[in-house]
């Protein structure tokens, strides 16, 4: 019996979890889903998804749950608490999508090694256009067995599937990194265009030099030309998150003794902005790309299509 065929269950419909659960439904037909809002079920239950009143209501219903939480702090209350994952009978693996970092997945893998139930760890790299497209990057990590189960369900989501290795907590790692370099590429990208606008040139033309040349990165290439130029900051991907995971890597860099002179800048950046969010309101909202707005503050430019020019 697959792991589809012993069902499957989804806890987690956020901004990545719910197309992701869409697809997860289209492809096998039946999905028992949970999130604290009941509004976040219901476009799901309307195309054929069974909603559940608790993650271990999933548990009871599915052989196989995934699992896409935004932060560290739930994952305990989600997988261990008193209506937790574990609480339910029917449950023999868990994916887990969600980034909550090398330390969160150690003590995750004990309480289901402890509960006889497999782990693929499993965070996602994309942002939610990848996952309604079926294109997300999978840094998955599991031991062998458990990954002959699990690891054909990414398929339906998944445009590439990396086993970085067999321990879960490697995934988790590679993906705070993973992200750790996408802040870093984001920031310096904003501190070079507020540069080249000030000293008059074109934000479009700087890009498409620099993105023919060594230069080149996910920034440049892609969130700039579509989210700031245009000035929409609509990447999809919420910076709290991203200085989340910034801080998570550098979480793990400490544990494990290896400096981030680089690395520990970008930290204080993201920390800085996210600071600045807070005193205005827009902690809870502010995508990823507004960090160039930080950048344009402090040098007295708008960086836009039109390359305006304020100082």
């Amino acid at each position: 019996m697959s792991s589809a065929d012993s069902g499957l269950g989804f806890v987690g419909l956020g901004a990545m979890g719910a197309p992701i659960a869409g697809r997860l439904l289209a492809r096998y037909g039946q999905l028992a889903v949970f999130d604290t809002r009941a509004e976040a079920m219901r476009p799901l239950t309307e195309a054929g998804a069974v909603a559940c009143g608790s993650p271990a209501e999933v548990a009871d219903a599915a052989g196989t749950v995934f699992v896409s939480l935004p932060d560290p702090e739930a994952m305990p209350v989600v997988v261990d608490g008193p209506d937790g994952l574990l609480r339910g009978r029917a449950i023999r693996h868990l994916v887990d999508l969600s980034t909550t970092g090398p330390a969160v997945a150690a003590r995750l893998r004990e309480l289901l090694d402890a509960a006889r139930v497999g782990y693929l760890d499993a965070p996602v790299s994309g942002g939610p256009a990848g996952a309604a497209a079926g294109r997300l990057t999978v840094m998955a990590a599991a031991r062998p067995e458990v990954f002959a189960e699990t690891g054909p369900l990414l398929d339906a989501f998944a445009g590439k599937v990396v086993l970085v290795g067999d321990e879960p907590g490697q995934g988790q790692l590679v993906k705070v990194l993973n992200n750790l370099m996408s802040a870093s590429a984001l920031a310096i990208t904003s501190e070079a265009l507020a540069l080249a606008v000030k000293a008059g040139l074109d934000p479009g033309r700087f890009l498409d030099a620099v993105n023919a040349g060594s230069g080149r990165n996910t920034a440049s290439a892609d969130k700039f030309p579509r989210c700031v130029l245009p000035r929409t900051f609509d990447f999809g991907f919420r910076a709290q998150l991203m200085t989340k995971d910034v801080l998570l890597a550098l979480t793990e860099a400490a544990r494990q003794k290896v400096p981030m002179m680089v690395g520990g800048t970008v930290g204080q950046l993201w920390t800085l902005a996210g600071a600045e969010w807070a005193s205005t309101g827009q902690a809870d909202d502010a995508d990823c790309t507004e960090i160039a707005k930080l950048v344009e503050g402090w040098a007295g430019v708008t960086i836009g299509q039109a390359g305006a020019h304020d100082g």
